[in-house]
């Protein structure tokens, strides 16, 4: 209605997502969207113009589709129930993942915050699993509780109510207010999940294997917390050598560059702000956190001196309040390696420091892939699109491009440079390609940078990537490539 909209403008990826779990959660409908549209975004180019989605599997499918890139424990679980304050349906997978995945809905809105519905389920799946797992002497009489993040590391669940007058509050609306919810997913959850763990007994046993291996792991964590780091460095009251700090202690002005290698790091640190700027160089490619528990991770020297640096601890001493830097940026090469390193920093947040994404604070700097040279006229570009208006601007004729790449013909810092006409291009591979005035100038300075910020609009979309990117399971990263394979531009290796 372009009466109560400026502008109409659609994201496919938005709307198939939101239909698709419509369908899921409405078994045996069926949803079709055609876009008719003649010019279509960039971004949507690549999705075909018609889907259809029907699930006959509703929810229980859904939780298949969550999980389809990870190694599952057996199949889903699903029990639904109608109770005199609404329906409750509920579906349950395990899987080897370290981390958990829970989504919630009511009266299929997606409730973001979640609600009283989902604080029931959290409540009753651990006191389900400790009642069982003590049932039938898995857990032995001098073992503590499961804890609630023990009973739902690698879980999958999606948790769904109907009922007839939802109350929603929130700062975005998207948390349910029925405190009687709370009440019936317990009811709901005890009653069925009980049985169903009674009737599969082979099913549970490794269900509270994985439980209590998670509870292992996390006293592990615990011990590496207090042994092999202090208390107080973790909490950033001693900070890494190699962490080049700024004075300012205002977080709101603060910001640190992870900076990829010991020789980009020494030239960050040189054409730096020393005010408000600090560097933190990282060695080689940190620890793949989607693959390793919390106590291997804090064995990473790389991955200990980041957390240290942000001064907010991990797990369960973990304090957003006490970050030091409202903007955490993430420097490395325009290169494979690069990107590489760039991945599994970014697992490293959205896994553990998701508060990052969610505030803004987690931004990827946008070094230049260009110097431009004619003259004394010096300039720089981002994009290839860029370089050929820098040339155009210049007055260089593409016609007559000419390209030398003979070794011997080299720039004033040993790199060889492309002729185009009259006008010297120097691609820059290498953060330790430009020296430190360079990289303030192009990549530093705020009032010339160039940065992308990282947002999360899709959480479930964004938890599939990184499963299938960074998890263990082969397959799923293998048809990612073959289908992606044909939109990569501008690859370095």
């Amino acid at each position: 209605d372009g009466s109560i909209f400026d502008t109409l403008e659609y994201s496919m990826e938005t709307l198939l997502t939101r239909f698709r779990q419509q369908c899921y959660l409405t078994r045996g409908i069926t949803i079709a969207i055609l876009d008719e549209r003649k010019e279509r975004p960039e971004g949507d180019k690549q999705i075909p113009r018609l889907y259809r989605f029907s699930f006959e599997g509703g929810i229980s499918a859904y939780v298949r589709h969550l999980n389809e890139s990870k190694e599952s424990i057996g199949s889903p679980i699903w029990f639904e129930k109608d109770t005199d304050d609404g329906m409750v349906e509920v579906g349950i997978q395990y899987t080897q993942s370290f981390q958990e995945h829970v989504v919630s809905f009511a009266n299929n809105i997606h409730t973001v915050e979640g609600g009283h519905h989902l604080s029931g389920f959290k409540a009753a799946l651990t006191r389900t699993i400790n009642a069982y797992a003590r049932k039938n002497s898995i857990l032995k009489e001098k073992d503590d509780n499961l804890t609630a993040d023990d009973v739902r590391e690698g879980l999958t669940a999606v948790i769904s109510v109907r009922l007839g007058e939802p109350q929603f509050e929130g700062q975005t609306k998207s948390k349910l207010g029925n405190a009687e919810m709370k009440t019936a997913v317990e009811s709901v959850v005890n009653d069925k999940l009980s049985e169903y763990l009674e009737e599969h007994p082979s099913e549970a046993k490794d269900i509270i294997n994985k439980c209590s291996l998670a509870a292992r792991a996390r006293l592990a964590a615990r011990a590496a917390r207090d042994s092999v780091i202090r208390k107080g460095a973790l909490e950033g009251m001693t900070l890494p050598g190699k962490l080049a700090d700024c004075s300012s202690r205002d977080p709101s002005e603060c910001e640190i560059y992870i900076v990829e290698g010991d020789s980009a790091g020494g030239s960050a640190k040189q054409g730096r702000n020393r005010e408000f700027q600090a560097i933190l160089p990282l060695r080689g490619k940190i620890l793949n956190v989607e693959q390793a528990r919390l106590d291997r991770m804090l064995a990473n020297n790389e991955v200990k001196s980041l957390i240290i640096a942000l001064g907010v601890g991990i797990g369960e001493i973990k304090d957003m309040s006490k970050l030091r830097y409202h903007r955490v940026v993430i420097m490395t090469d325009a290169d494979v390696d690069g990107a590489h390193i760039r991945t599994l920093l970014m697992t490293l947040f959205y896994r553990y420091f998701p508060e990052l994404i969610e505030n803004g604070y987690l931004y990827i700097a946008q070094p230049p892939l260009y110097k431009i040279s004619k003259g004394k006229d010096q300039r720089y570009a981002y994009t290839d699109e860029e370089k050929e208006e820098v040339l155009k601007d210049m007055g260089v004729n593409q016609d007559d491009q000419e390209e030398d790449d003979d070794d011997d013909d080299d720039d004033a810092d040993g790199k060889p440079k492309k002729k185009v006409a009259r006008a010297n291009i120097q691609r820059y591979k290498g953060l330790g390609e430009m020296n430190p005035e360079q990289l303030w100038e192009t990549t530093m300075d705020p009032d010339n940078r160039l940065m992308l910020r990282v947002t999360m609009e899709n959480a479930e979309a964004a938890d599939a990537i990184f499963s299938t990117l960074m998890g263990p399971e082969v397959p799923p990263r293998k048809k990612f490539i073959q289908t992606h394979a044909q939109g990569v531009k501008n690859l370095d290796v």
